[in-house]
């Protein structure tokens, strides 16, 4: 793919266009210019973050469930990653497997289900 101008410019600059992007449901739009912040900085959550929701708004559903997990492994209390990812296991159809996530969202954000 070539380089159009919003690849380019200071981070921040390109967390902007990005956010804008998103914003405007141009997922992978928002998705070619998060990579190459996560690239530079694999550290940061945030750029992660929003990077696993515009793949999973753009049913790229295994990049999405790769980069939650990778933010879970750094900010392993990111309630929103784990709500993300749980669902991100529940459209591939891998119930089972995004149950544990959903439960644990729901008990970090104090969302319990009522007593029966």
């Amino acid at each position: 793919m070539s380089d159009t101008y919003y690849e380019f410019g200071t981070p921040a600059e390109r967390w902007d266009r990005a956010r804008f992007f998103f914003d405007a449901k141009e997922y992978l739009t928002a998705a070619r210019i998060l990579d190459g912040l996560v690239a530079e900085a694999p550290e940061q959550v945030a750029p992660r973050l929003l990077l696993a929701r515009a793949y999973y708004h753009s049913a790229r559903l295994g990049k999405a469930e790769t980069e939650l997990v990778a933010v879970l492994e750094r900010d392993p209390v990111e309630h929103y990653a784990r709500l993300m990812l749980g669902r991100t296991l529940e459209r591939q159809g891998r119930h089972a497997e995004a149950a544990p996530h959903l439960r644990l969202a729901a008990a970090m954000s104090g969302d319990f289900p009522e007593e029966r």
